[in-house]
């Protein structure tokens, strides 16, 4: 019997196929979000995309299969990126249901859900409860009377582009020749219908969809992943290059060097664009970005509020608050404008519109959005991650200078350096962040907590 607590995670779905995550479970899970979601009282039906993996396209169907079983209808978007998927779900007014695991190996498959409006379904906005009904049917057998909905399939890649274009316009920016890695990713599938036309002469690195990932995993958060873009950029004298993650709602920059520009400065940069359109706006950071984000948004007149890590944590907030703006550290850029989902690709027109728009090269227009000196996220295996962290506040709350809060982990900060462990709520690991004004404060204070975490 499937383990169904171990595949259900605090925001999504996702496990190895076919030992955790198989047919039966997708079938299941379909059926559970139209009642979780009382589908048939709303909309009356579901919008389903997948991306690329050899698994995709059965558990999507699959899916499809449990939906219809309840009497809803169902828009196969068919091939898609995550923000395609979330891009239909607003402009359709739909629920959806993404088949995707991201950047996890070859062997994994998991569902990012969505209701109407790509607002989150997260573990205490429907998740629970879905896997709550999926167990009980994978023990009791699933429901059956209604009559079954209809499949209808639409293609929506083109109305994708034309919105993204529609949101920022690179048809005034001087040429540009940028390298874009796919990582064999769903980024092979929607950049060229991105940059069909216009300035931005494209020079392309692993876009044959491949859910094998022959060249490289689709996870550029990881720097050996980065490393073909960086010398194709270098070898091509590229003004940018762009990777994407596997389905392609995360983007990452290298710079015409090909060093990497921060996920916290173009949380920055992009926050700076929007204010200029939406003056007096609130953005949203997480609490592991650079503190130069809300130190930019309040320069130029915006109101920067801090988050809790995770996407439906951010959502929420731009829903409470109407920002125009949200930014992660793992380069998640959510977007108003794009019923506040994360889009990847969004976040590089902004990019490329920002280089474009003047004439320095990305290594001096982004030094500007880069203040401080930071680690990366370090994570370490621990045995009991509550005491570690109880640990470590003890040895530095109440010195002088000193803060401390629990927004998410534990956040210490003083004048010069702060830093953040939090737990994962997935593995058994502590995860570090820490940034100073210098490098040599940065790793000072680095180590010193890495000591006391790895006991040595």
């Amino acid at each position: 019997m499937v383990d169904v607590a171990a595949i259900f995670k605090a925001y999504d779905v996702r496990g190895v196929v076919p030992d955790q995550l198989d047919e039966s479970v997708a079938r299941a899970t379909g059926a559970a979000f139209v009642e979780v979601l009382d589908v048939l009282a709303g909309p009356g039906a579901v919008v389903i995309g997948y991306d690329m993996r050899p698994s995709s396209p059965a558990l999507a169907a699959a899916f499809a299969e449990g939906v219809t079983s309840t009497g809803a209808d169902v828009i196969d978007i068919g091939l898609a990126s995550t923000d395609q998927l979330y891009f239909a779900s607003g402009r359709l007014d739909l629920p959806g249901a993404m088949f995707t695991a991201s950047h996890n190996p070859a062997k994994y498959n998991g569902i990012k859900m969505c209701r109407a409006g790509a607002a989150p379904v997260g573990a205490d906005s429907g998740l629970r409860d879905i896997a709550d009904l999926v167990a009980k049917a994978l023990t009791e057998g699933p429901a059956t009377g209604a009559t079954p909905g209809h499949i209808t399939r639409k293609n929506l890649l083109t109305a994708y582009a034309d919105h993204l274009h529609d949101l920022v316009d690179l048809s005034g920016i001087r040429p540009l020749t940028v390298v874009v890695d796919a990582g064999n990713g769903m980024g092979g599938h929607t950049v060229p219908a991105v940059f069909a036309e216009g300035p931005v002469t494209i020079v392309p690195l692993y876009f044959e969809l491949d859910g094998n990932f022959p060249n490289h995993e689709a996870n550029p958060l990881d720097p050996k992943n980065l490393v073909d873009l960086q010398a194709k950029v270098r070898e091509t004298g590229a003004d940018l290059g762009l990777a994407f993650d596997g389905d392609a709602d995360r983007c990452f920059v290298v710079d015409e060097q090909g060093d990497p520009i921060s996920p916290s400065a173009i949380t920055g940069a992009v926050a700076v664009r929007e204010l200029a359109k939406h003056p007096g706006s609130t953005v949203i950071h997480n609490l592991i970005t650079s503190k130069a984000v809300p130190e930019l948004v309040t320069e130029h007149g915006g109101t920067p509020v801090r988050s809790r890590v995770g996407h439906s944590y951010i959502k929420q907030q731009m829903a409470e608050t109407d920002a125009v703006f949200g930014g992660e550290h793992s380069a998640h850029y959510y977007f108003r404008d794009f019923w506040r989902a994360d889009t990847g690709m969004l976040a590089a027109l902004h990019v490329l519109a920002a280089l474009g728009e003047q004439d320095r090269p990305a290594s001096e227009l982004f030094a500007e959005f880069e203040r401080y000196a930071a680690s990366g996220e370090i994570n370490n295996k621990v045995e009991d991650a509550a005491a570690t962290v109880a640990a470590i506040e003890d040895t530095y709350a109440g010195r002088e200078g000193i803060t401390v809060d629990h927004l998410d982990g534990l956040t210490v900060s003083a004048g010069q350096w702060w830093f953040n462990v939090r737990a994962s709520n997935t593995e058994p690991l502590l995860r570090l962040n820490v940034e100073a004004a210098d490098r040599a404060t940065m790793e000072r204070v680095r180590d010193e907590v890495l000591a006391l975490i790895t006991g040595s």
